[in-house]
């Protein structure tokens, strides 16, 4: 396995692996990275904001609440400073013309998804009488792409953002067999802003791309929980959420008696979306749930920063600019009295929330690919609240203070829209926390091409926790 160094003296103790097809370990040269061409006026006008952005974001660079940088040798992509002091409201003035002004809508779209109309969904009168992770309701469900599984779904009681009692759903698969085994909590990368698009449901319409991994984690003889990380109102960005809705996932599974689980060990596992709702469980676990043997988590190509991918898909047109601009709904659903969107909106905007609000990840894609936030939204940057900055920071594992206690694998893509330097940083921090964590690069592989050996590499990681077997890390 090709290993890339880092300067102990620029990060703390983490240096980083690139695994090769045959897992040869001689150590790579040293290399800059290799920057893009600058831009120009010749590329097209940037957004207001994003100048206002860029501007102040350079005048950071001489921060000193600014944490170190170091060189991976990784492509020179989109490094934007640290989301601390200074920098903080540089990012969080980007989202500020998504939440700011006085411009009146000519009509109000459509925000939160229409309910499910299963009411096995639904929370009952009483949801503040449970525990988090207590079950509601239970039902049997046929699996048929999940060959001698048994499935159950599990409406259970958590809470939202704002402490107050909701009603989550989690699938729960155990294969055939007998005796104690471990569960895996897998969260999928669902990037969606309907109901239906929800594991829960995809996990049976055909919906849900990882079904294949799903299955060699029960080829191995684990039990697997699939929470509907979302949350009843389908709220993508909220990735704290996703965490405390993972945990009271597992909680629920292991409190259920026909499941078996109740003495089996955890691990957690999830790319991009899910990534997000699993690097959450993890750091939220010590003090949220502190109760779970989870033993590891492996999580890859996961976007740290909420607000810098923001920047990264939506200060010019990119053709994925459609999930940012979903995120920037989702945190609105989340956070309806901070994150509103209505003051700054375009009518092209309006039309575009519209149309998405019960979209699933292709529609969401297709329906803004190549887009920008200058079409979207109007007026520059002006004043950014504390409120829009403290939501930012708490969904972005960048700028959340706690740290995993568990073992850690995390792998990215090198040529990934998403910031492998951004996760690079995240992982040198929870290494210098005391976190064992392995941190590997896939080389030149983007968003979709790391997933499959990552994810391989992920499962075989958790397999040797579940072992016992002393974490591998490269602190």
């Amino acid at each position: 396995m090709a290993v890339v160094r880092v300067s102990r003296q620029s990060r703390p103790g983490l240096r980083v692996t690139a695994p090769s097809p045959g897992g040869s370990s001689e150590p790579t040269a040293w290399q800059r990275p290799v920057r893009g061409p600058r831009r120009t006026s010749a590329d097209g006008p940037w957004h207001p904001a994003a100048r206002t952005w860029l501007r102040t974001a350079r005048e950071a660079v001489r921060d000193p609440l600014r944490r170190p940088r170091v060189d991976m040798g990784l492509p020179g992509r989109n490094r934007h400073p640290s989301l601390l002091g200074r920098p903080a409201m540089a990012v969080a003035a980007m989202i500020s013309i998504l939440t700011t002004g006085s411009l009146a809508p000519p009509a109000q779209a459509a925000v939160f998804p229409i309910p499910d109309p299963d009411a096995f969904y639904w929370a009952p009168p009483n949801i503040a009488d449970y525990r988090p992770g207590d079950v509601v309701r239970s039902r049997t469900v046929a699996a048929p792409g999940f060959p001698g599984a048994t499935a159950w779904q599990l409406v259970y009681r958590s809470s939202n953002s704002a402490d107050a009692p909701i009603a989550a759903v989690t699938t729960v698969l155990v294969p055939g067999g007998v005796g104690n085994r471990p569960l895996v909590s897998y969260q999928p990368f669902v990037n969606s802003l309907g109901l239906h698009c929800a594991p829960s449901h995809s996990l049976f319409d055909g919906g849900l791309r990882e079904s294949a991994a799903l299955n060699l984690l029960l080829a191995r003889g684990w039990a697997v929980a699939v929470p509907d990380h979302l949350g009843p109102a389908s709220s993508y960005g909220a990735a704290r959420l996703g965490g405390r809705l993972t945990l009271d996932g597992v909680r629920a599974a292991k409190r259920f008696a026909p499941t078996g689980l109740a003495d089996s060990p955890v691990g957690l596992a999830g790319y991009s979306g899910g990534g997000m709702a699993t690097g959450f469980a993890a750091a939220l676990a010590p003090e949220y749930a502190p109760e779970l043997p989870i033993v590891g988590a492996a999580m890859g190509g996961v976007p740290v920063n909420i607000g810098k991918l923001a920047l990264d898909v939506g200060a010019t047109p990119n053709p994925l600019f459609g999930l940012g601009f979903a995120a920037a709904v989702g945190l609105e659903r989340e956070y309806p009295d901070v994150m509103s969107l209505d003051a700054r909106m375009t009518p092209a905007g309006h039309d575009l929330r519209g149309r998405i609000a019960n979209a699933c990840t292709d529609e969401i894609i297709g329906a803004a690919a190549n887009r920008s936030f200058a079409e979207y939204f109007t007026g520059g940057v002006d004043d950014v609240s504390g409120a829009q900055i403290r939501v930012l920071h708490e969904n972005s594992l960048e700028t959340f203070a706690g740290a995993p206690r568990v073992p850690v694998y995390q792998w990215h893509g090198g040529a990934d829209v998403v910031n492998p330097w951004l996760a690079r940083d995240v992982a040198g921090r929870y290494c210098a926390s005391g976190t064992p964590v392995l941190f590997e690069i896939i080389p030149g592989a983007d968003h979709g091409a790391a997933i499959a050996p990552g994810s391989a590499n992920a499962f075989g990681y958790l397999g040797d926790r579940f072992a016992g077997l002393a974490p591998p890390n490269n602190c």
